[in-house]
């Protein structure tokens, strides 16, 4: 006789290919709920919040239309309690459960929960694999072991070979080459058309309205009749489709690019749809590459650069940050190697600043929950380093206002990349520029209020280039045996004491009074 089973879905593993929905479903119940757990462990975007619930609901509409026995929890059904034990326990007591089933979390802090809750389980339980990623938690830390640096590049490569993507011969890659990193930095001419990017146009004005009656914490912008974002199968397939369609045979060119009159440029917007399982990373790779191939027998091929920039983003890059969470959870979410201390400026809630860049950075991430990696890179992580802010403050605020923020992929490119709170794990040096990077890669410079050309700490002078100055000067002593660092270093030891000194007096200003500016 089939035992009695509950099965936990959470949130981010909308996965419909999962091995779990085939065969024999009489004695399995699931279970999935929208919870105050999970809104308010941190202050989330209302699209994001949005977004996932919808596309939870979707995922329940699925599992009816099979027949699939599934108890689920609105936020404000009457069984609900908020807490993910505290529900789980109340069911298996209610339908007289005799296995407790779930799919692996990709959160350490829910991975934790549910442990200690198994543990303290007088029933049968087992956790399952998502069946999403190509690769498992621990490959990433078995890849590295005897290394000594974690080299996302020859991760990257390894990638590639064990599954057989562009690769001829005797594992040599396509093109000749492994990585068109150098033809992935341009900046858009404008005179290169961008499709509008896939819309849905859904309304979402009952989630909005349970969300505002519910007192969830929420901020940032949405239109509630015009919601744009993939929250079904279907929608995701037809983003990524319309992406290869349409955008990857420019996406290579201009993924670093940013401009003030584009919102997504030729970015996929997929990311939401794969963190939460609805796509997988080798369906993603499999329809671009497959899209490659076929431009191929058409007048406009796609160049290899464009297809390979975006190939390492999901088989490289994607994975590779995840296994460096798995490797380094717990004490990674609490490194802070530079010791940075300030609070993230007010302007980072509100958009409310006289920075061309961060403005429109900051304003594109309130009102679509969204900005592309440059941008959280180089303008608003850029920011927050050289202002030497805390990375639990920016850890807070990227996980809470990007849509596809979860803590095993935010964290990692926050703490790690961006910020180097971890001290060069990620990164070999710190991602910080002057205003010169943004301008070379933008039009934001173009009509600020600030001159990005003047150097000498003006007053109209761009504040990136005196908080350049002034966190090397700061923080030199962790870079001075940093190779990678050598060139400035050197050029601060030559800086005239002087003009060093009005650099660092202006950064103070910027950093303890960023209303100003």
């Amino acid at each position: 006789m089939a035992v009695k089973t509950l099965r936990l879905v959470l949130g981010d593993q909308l996965n419909q290919k999962h091995s779990w929905y085939n065969g024999d479903q009489d004695h399995i119940i699931y279970h999935m709920a929208e919870m105050r757990q999970e809104t308010d462990y941190v202050k989330h975007h209302i699209q994001k919040v949005v977004a996932f619930f919808t596309a939870m609901r979707n995922f329940k509409d699925w599992m009816d239309d099979r027949g699939f026995k599934n108890v689920y929890y609105t936020l404000d059904h009457d069984d609900n309690q908020q807490d993910l034990v505290k529900n789980l326990t109340a069911l298996i007591k209610e339908h007289d459960i005799e296995k407790f089933e779930y799919l692996a979390p990709d959160e350490w802090r829910l991975d934790q929960q549910l442990k200690d809750f198994c543990a303290d389980l007088d029933i049968e339980w087992e956790g399952y694999d998502t069946e999403h990623f190509l690769t498992k938690r621990k490959d990433v830390k078995k890849f590295f072991e005897g290394k000594k640096r974690l080299t996302m590049e020859y991760f990257y490569r390894d990638m590639r070979k064990k599954y057989d993507i562009m690769i001829q011969g005797n594992k040599e890659p396509e093109g000749g080459k492994w990585n068109f990193d150098q033809s992935n930095r341009k900046k858009w001419d404008e005179e290169t058309p961008i499709p509008h990017e896939k819309g849905f146009r859904k309304d979402v004005a009952t989630i909005v309205k349970l969300l505002k009656d519910q007192g969830v914490n929420i901020f940032g912008n949405i239109d509630e009749t015009d919601f744009n974002w993939p929250t079904s199968r279907q929608d995701a397939l037809d983003v990524l489709n319309y992406f290869c369609d349409n955008l990857l045979i420019h996406f290579g060119d201009f993924q670093d690019a940013m401009h003030t009159d584009q919102d997504y440029l030729f970015h996929s917007r997929i990311s939401f749809a794969m963190n939460s399982k609805m796509l997988s990373p080798q369906e993603v790779i499999e329809k671009a590459v497959s899209s490659f191939r076929e431009s191929e027998k058409t007048d406009k091929p796609i160049d290899i650069s464009q297809i390979e920039g975006f190939v390492r983003q999901i088989l490289g890059w994607r994975e590779f940050m995840r296994g460096i969470y798995w490797m380094k959870m717990p004490d990674y979410q609490t490194k802070n190697v530079l010791e940075n201390k300030n609070e993230l400026p007010e302007f980072y809630w509100t958009g409310d600043t006289k920075m061309n860049c961060l403005k429109h950075s900051i304003n594109n991430s309130l009102d679509n929950a969204y900005a592309h990696h440059i941008q959280r890179l180089m303008v608003t992580g850029n920011y927050a380093l050289l202002t030497m802010t805390d990375p639990s403050y920016v850890d807070e605020w990227y996980l809470g206002v990007y849509i596809d923020a979860i803590e095993w992929v935010e964290i990692t490119n926050t703490r790690g990349m961006s910020q180097w709170a971890d001290g060069g794990v990620v990164a070999t040096k710190p991602y910080v520029s002057s205003g010169s990077y943004i301008n070379k890669m933008s039009n934001y410079c173009k009509d600020c209020s600030y001159k990005v050309n003047k150097k000498n700490a003006e007053e109209d002078a761009c504040p990136f280039n005196s908080l350049y100055w002034n966190f090397l000067d700061e923080k030199k002593e962790h870079f001075e045996n940093n190779q990678r660092m050598n060139m400035m270093m050197s050029m601060l030891k030559k800086m005239d004491s002087e003009k060093l000194e009005k650099h660092k007096k202006r950064a103070q200003d910027v950093i303890n009074h960023p209303e100003k500016y």
